[in-house]
Parts: structure tokens; sequence; C-alpha cells
């Protein structure tokens, strides 16, 4: 069975999605990785949720920006597979998702992400590359990577 794919401005997200979302994220970012950080940070409502769901459990979401909200470029964020499902590789769907998304739904092409360095061989398989130094964000090595 495939994912179900839809993207929502904050607005028509029901209180069942918009819970279910940052449980989701709350499992991978703070639990999984162990990182005390405020996952709520302002940008949500400035933000379409890419969300996919199978069998109708969220199970894959990112957040999507326009140009100069989170960077100068259309931006991807927050990506996350739930942990039960990453064997079915929906990673790389998430993304092929969410860069059609900022095509379809802010006309950019280029796309700018914060990724976690140890994901820098995922990303460039999208065809990312990387724009900066490692940094440090909530203690966990991040670089910046820009798709044309």
């Amino acid at each position: 069975m495939e994912l179900k794919w839809k993207i929502k401005p904050f607005e028509a997200l029901t209180v069942h999605e918009l819970y279910d979302l940052l449980k989701l994220r709350s499992e991978i970012f703070v639990v999984e990785q162990n990182c005390v950080y405020l996952d709520l940070d302002g940008k949500d409502k400035k933000a379409l949720h890419l969300i996919g769901e199978f069998e109708g459990k969220i199970v894959a979401y990112s957040r999507l920006f326009d140009a100069g909200i989170s960077f100068d470029n259309a931006s991807i964020g927050r990506v996350v597979v739930d942990a039960n499902y990453r064997d079915r590789k929906w990673g790389h769907e998430l993304m092929r998702e969410a860069i059609a998304g900022i095509k379809s739904n802010f006309g950019q092409d280029k796309i700018t992400i914060g990724a976690q360095l140890y994901l820098k061989k995922f990303y460039e398989s999208h065809g990312f590359v990387q724009t900066s130094e490692m940094y440090l964000e909530d203690d966990i090595p991040h670089i910046e990577m820009v798709r044309e």
C-alpha cells in the first residue's frame, strides 16, 4: 500500500492532524534523538504542512516554506518519517513530494535546508549540495545545503 499525501496550510489542519504531527516530531526529534529543544518555533503558522498517511496514521511529514521565512530561498524543514516505517524508504518519497510541493505552491526551484550532518548523502541523492561548514544546532551537527 502507498502513502496518501496532502499539503495543508496551518489553518486547514484538523486538531487531530496537528496533534499527530506534533507527536511524531516530538517522538523523533526530542525522544529518539535525545535532544531537548523547543520544537514549536513559531514557524508552523507560516508553513505548508506536507503529510504522508499510511492506513490513516501520519508516518511522514515535513514543513514547506516560501522564500524569506527560514532562508532567503524556499526551504524544507522538520523532515521526519516514523521510526516504525523507515525500512520502507519513504524518506525518499517524502523528499520528492516536498520538492514538488515547493515548486507547485511557491513556484521556486532553489531550495535551502539546514540538514543534520549524518543525512548529507541522503539529501545529496535529492540534488542538494553542501554550502556551509558544519555548525551545531541544539548540539546536533548540521550543514546548510542548497538545491538549484
